[in-house]
């Protein structure tokens, strides 16, 4: 069996953007940064909310690189892309 790296004590942030009424766009992920959910809060609430759960914030430049010739490059997607991206 494989070890498994998931550490539900480590957090993750990555901000997508600002909208232009403040709200900051952002994912949030529990042990790993690949699975995460998309959330939407005010600056004061994002910032509480960031320095409540102590987390790690990434940047585009950690987000890994997807095959899209592999067979599940279907599925490497995020909520932020199918609403300003079309799809095949």
């Amino acid at each position: 069996m494989a070890e498994s790296n998931f550490d539900i004590t480590r957090k993750f942030v990555r901000v997508m953007r600002t909208l232009p009424n403040g709200l900051i766009e952002f994912e949030f992920a529990v042990g790993d940064p690949d699975v995460a959910a998309e959330l939407v809060m005010p600056k004061a609430a994002f910032d509480e909310f960031c320095k409540a759960n102590s987390v790690e914030f990434l940047t585009d430049g950690k987000a890994t690189a997807v095959d899209a010739d592999a067979a599940d490059a279907d599925f490497h997607w995020n909520l932020h892309q199918a609403t300003h991206q079309r799809f095949r």
